[in-house]
């Protein structure tokens, strides 16, 4: 039997790199997965994937930054699986328009917060009352090293992160009464295909790159901690910020 036999799940920004390990991972546990991703073929490919895996997964086109899709999304994963067990919510990023708080752009400020920050809050906000009514639940959200300890030129991105880590915390208070369990994963630069883009373009990032003392991380990494907070074995931890950085947060 799987660790997640018998949950269902929605994985938010699962058509690609670390949504789409949690989902191909989450399913092998036994999860029944809600892929909810804004590219239709991303996410269709990767319940493909996670069906060849011999697991189960359903595809929802969702647009984070949309609280009508979100909610469309969210009921339309309750209608076709009964209820919701765990909201992972891992759609956000970066990109190379961010920068010092004095240069970036509004538009781009505004971009990263309605991605990763508002995306998490209209999810949690129309996810978790399906988790109350399971009977108590798991919310996994995805902040980021940088919410941690600050880096040069992502002030827009350490703002949208670090206002998810506080969220986190404040879910956790509010929700405990109902067994719904609130953690963040803080992940280091993890080498999905899109941060290898970035790399790749912005040699500046090599001092960062270094401070991770165990090499960069891979997907299933994340998962792999995704799965734990998902699993009853994480029973009584909420409202903690799981740093998996390589080492890079210590130095």
């Amino acid at each position: 039997m799987g660790r997640l036999e018998g949950k269902v799940a929605l994985i938010t920004g699962a058509g690609s790199g670390i949504g789409r390990a949690g989902a191909i991972r989450f399913a092998r546990e036994g999860a029944k997965v809600i892929v909810a991703e804004i590219s239709r073929e991303g996410g269709e490919r990767t319940v493909a994937m996670a069906r060849e895996k011999g697991g189960e997964a359903t595809f929802v086109e969702t647009d984070v930054t949309d609280a009508a899709s979100v909610e469309r999304a969210i009921a339309a994963g309750v209608a076709q699986y009964g209820r919701l067990d765990i909201l992972y919510n891992n759609a956000g990023g970066s990109t190379a328009h961010d920068g010092p708080v004095t240069k970036v752009s509004l538009d781009e400020f505004w971009r990263t917060i309605k991605v990763d920050l508002f995306g998490t809050f209209a999810c949690c906000k129309f996810g978790i009352p399906e988790l109350i009514k399971a009977g108590g639940g798991a919310v996994i959200n995805t902040t980021s090293y940088v919410a941690l300890a600050g880096i040069k030129g992502r002030d827009a991105y350490t703002a949208a992160k670090g206002g998810v880590l506080a969220l986190t915390r404040s879910l956790a208070a509010n929700y405990a009464k109902h067994h719904v369990r609130v953690n963040a994963i803080a992940p280091g630069a993890i080498q999905t295909e899109r941060v290898k883009r970035f790399m790749n373009a912005d040699p500046r990032l090599g001092e960062m790159v270094g401070k991770h003392m165990l090499g960069l991380g891979e997907p299933d990494d994340i998962a792999n901690m995704a799965v734990f907070l998902a699993s009853d074995e994480a029973r009584i931890i909420t409202g903690a910020i799981f740093p998996v950085d390589s080492g890079w947060s210590a130095t």
